[in-house]
């Protein structure tokens, strides 16, 4: 766990089954757990699916949601891992304004110093997309505020073991 911010990843295999995640998420929602992200999708093995889910709250709050979603029948494993075990990334999406003179040029250094891909320009805006931890995509926020954010969506962490 991530004492710093009070942050753990729980990564949940379940049955690839309908329904699966209305019930993970009606037991977080009853338990009153403060889920910061929750990203879900099969596998290699198309009858696996994957939760991963970042959860903030202390050791007890974590392994307290661990053994609820034990309750459920298709939850198979449930793991905390320590950030130093997972490789964990996230993907955002952003449209900035780029109606003031020179700002497609200081958008486009941004994205390039960021590693960000331009997905879409018109005269009013561009779309970029980027990848990494959630200290990147909240840094890369942050230098394009200045330019007028239009739209800004974020994925969620995804994780797999190292």
């Amino acid at each position: 766990m991530n004492i710093k911010n009070n942050l753990s990843t729980l990564i949940v295999s379940v049955q690839n089954r309908p329904g699966v995640l209305f019930r993970i998420a009606g037991l977080i929602r009853r338990r009153r757990f403060n889920i910061e992200s929750l990203t879900v999708s099969h596998t290699e093995n198309p009858q696996l699916s994957r939760f991963t889910i970042l959860v903030r709250g202390d050791k007890e709050t974590v392994e307290k949601m661990s053994k609820q979603l034990y309750r459920i029948v298709e939850v198979l494993k449930v793991s905390d891992p320590k950030d130093v075990e997972i490789v964990a990334k996230e993907l955002a999406l952003i449209k900035v304004s780029i109606k003031k003179d020179g700002s497609r040029v200081e958008i486009t250094n941004i994205a390039n110093h960021f590693r960000a891909r331009v997905v879409n320009v018109n005269p009013e805006y561009m779309i970029l997309e980027v990848t990494g931890n959630e200290e990147k995509i909240d840094a890369f926020y942050e230098n394009t505020r200045k330019f007028g954010i239009i739209e800004f969506v974020r994925t969620g962490r995804t994780a797999l073991f190292k």
